[in-house]
């Protein structure tokens, strides 16, 4: 059987797919639009609707059960297990919401809200990770446009609830609950992993910047209908309309498969220097033979951390000096979590996320009452202009982090350390309370919230690998829940009630609402800031060392193209006899002795 070439069809096919997928997996996005609803229908306090918007962070985000698992199953199930746990829990939260059933317990909805947006985990590790692989030599770009179209799911959501959900919240997570699972098993079929290619042409560079054209077309239709919708008064011909055309436009990628199927074409790649699969046919490999490999035991070094062998195989292979003992990973090689977590890297760029994020999302949750605070009783333009700039900050940090990291091998996180110093200046904004800054803030915050995922994501790769890269990537999105349980469900919600009691109404209104909130938020940023530059300075010689020739070098190690060189085979422990027949006779008399003198200890 032939070897999948790259640059086929099915891996543009893959994130034509996941695009849906991960539009499907912003679910999160829609708490604002429906925390409303909880307050009035349900009869919550605003603190209890912050520790709801925890329960929604937590669930988005706690990913580490998705990250292992998108190692030991395919894409599909994880998909599935993402669309099983969004039916259960927004069907929950219709039921309580429509008061189809009556006086749910408080437990019962943060529950059933955290299994609701777990399916976000499940579904973006999915396509994310299958998606990575399938393009390693592009992992900035393809992070900043999964990452940017989760963050222009907001405005989508936004879209089809005010035009076609008559802006009901019932409706809303009725959509939520059975909508979103029917798209996702529609696209499930065709999220599959891929074989990924060994070098870039540049018809992979074109049809990256197609997509990511489509995307800023999709976005920009996005804001446009919006603002027309909340100034004129339209039809609701129109508005089904608007949303017919978003549809069309969020299917723009599938064009590039279509494409290449129409008008195929036979470039061939040119191999990177780094790579480790040649793509040749596995029947001409495997003629090759064993005595001409460079060295067996450079092949083998790191097969005891793939595969789970006996201590005696380890043993005899060791004997025959097939195995060599194995180190600690470097920087930019493959590190299992564990391994990761002891390094200081790992926690810098931990604490860096976290400080970012979890000030961004403290105003994404309270977006809806900062703006009643202020004199702004309708949250869907804030929320659009959110996500519009959310989207440019996760798609341009993406492009513009893969430009800079390639011809001047500037680490990412660069970009994560000044955003976060405009954050500074955007929670000072918001403090001020001035006229007309409300949307400035907002649109910069936005922005700047976006970079902090799309840099995140291929850092993570980079300094720790993508073999375990699911549950590294998933352990630092926890920075987002706790992040948000401190200071959303802690500190803004402490604050705001507090000033509710002063007033002595059941809302507030004045700036003095979030003042004191944004300036402990501005402080949290300014220590980011710092982490950050000391960040970007320690790994700098790592990103000198993966991009010195213009692009990413992938380590050698163990591949796949190294087992069939070698006639791995994939039952375990058999391994042992195949690598023996490449060994002199006196390495197999060395073998037998070992057995000989294991088994009679035994004895």
């Amino acid at each position: 059987m032939v070897v999948l070439k790259a640059g086929s069809r099915p891996p543009w096919v893959g994130l034509g797919a996941a695009v849906w997928v991960q539009i499907a997996a912003g679910n999160s996005y829609t708490f604002p639009l429906y925390s409303s609803s909880l307050k009035t229908v349900l009869g919550f306090s605003q603190q209890q609707v912050t520790i709801l918007g925890v329960a929604n962070d937590v669930g988005e985000n706690v990913g580490i059960l998705p990250g292992i698992a998108c190692n030991k199953l395919p894409p599909w199930v994880v998909l599935l297990i993402g669309v099983s746990a969004c039916f259960l829990g927004y069907g929950v939260l219709w039921l309580a919401v429509s008061q189809t059933v009556q006086s749910m317990p408080y437990w019962v909805l943060w529950i059933a809200l955290c299994i609701a947006t777990n399916s976000s985990a499940w579904l973006g590790t999915a396509v994310l990770v299958t998606n990575m692989r399938n393009f390693p030599l592009s992992r900035g770009t393809v992070a900043g446009i999964l990452k940017g179209y989760v963050g222009l799911s907001a405005a989508v959501y936004t879209e089809v609830y005010s035009s076609v959900l008559g802006e009901s919240s019932s409706r809303l997570l009725l959509f939520n609950s059975l909508g979103l699972p029917v798209i996702c098993l529609a696209m499930m079929y065709f999220i599959r992993a891929c074989t990924p290619a060994s070098g870039e042409d540049s018809s992979i560079h074109v049809h990256f910047l197609f997509t990511q054209a489509a995307s800023v077309v999709v976005a920009i239709y996005l804001l446009t209908t919006t603002i027309l919708k909340d100034v004129f008064s339209l039809s609701n011909a129109f508005s089904y309309t608007f949303v017919a055309v978003m549809v069309i436009l969020l299917m723009a990628p599938i064009a590039i498969p279509i494409k290449m199927t129409l008008f195929p074409t036979n470039k061939t790649p040119v191999p990177q220097g780094g790579s480790s699969d040649n793509l040749v046919p596995e029947s001409d490999s495997s003629k090759m033979d064993p005595l001409l490999v460079r060295s067996s035991a450079s092949y083998l070094g790191s097969f005891c951390e793939d595969e789970d062998f006996s201590d005696v195989d380890i043993l005899l292979a060791m004997g025959e000096g097939a195995v060599k003992k194995r180190r600690k990973p470097r920087r930019g090689e493959d590190f299992k979590l564990r391994e990761a977590v002891v390094k200081a890297d790992f926690w810098l760029l931990w604490v860096v996320y976290f400080l970012g994020v979890g000030s961004g999302v403290t105003v994404l949750n309270n977006l809806a009452q900062i703006g009643v605070s202020l004199g702004e009783d309708d949250a869907t333009i804030l929320l659009t202009i959110f996500s519009f700039c959310n989207f440019l900050g996760r798609l341009g940090a993406g492009a513009v982090s893969e430009h800079f990291v390639r011809s001047r091998t500037i680490p990412r996180t660069i970009w994560m350390t000044v955003t976060q110093l405009i954050m500074v200046l955007t929670f000072l904004l918001y403090a001020s309370a001035l006229n007309g800054t409300l949307y400035v803030a907002t649109a910069l915050l936005g922005f700047c919230y976006g970079v902090q995922f799309a840099i995140m994501i291929p850092t993570a790769s980079e300094l720790f690998g993508l073999k375990h890269f699911g549950i590294i990537f998933n352990f630092m999105q926890l920075g987002n829940p706790i992040g948000a349980l401190l200071f959303s469900g802690l500190l803004a919600g402490y604050v705001y009630d507090a000033e509710v009691a002063k007033q002595g109404g059941s809302s507030c209104l004045g700036p003095n609402c979030y003042r004191l909130t944004f300036i402990i938020l501005a402080c949290v940023c300014g220590l980011g800031t710092i982490l950050g530059i000391f960040l970007t300075v320690r790994i700098r010689p790592v990103y000198q060392m993966l991009y010195s020739g213009g692009s990413f070098r992938i380590a050698q190690s163990s591949t796949s193209e190294d087992r069939r060189l070698l006639g791995y085979s994939s039952r375990g422990p058999c391994f042992m006899g195949q690598v023996v027949s490449a060994f002199s006779q006196k390495s197999c008399l060395a073998s037998q002795f070992i057995t000989f003198t294991v088994s009679t200890a035994g004895k």
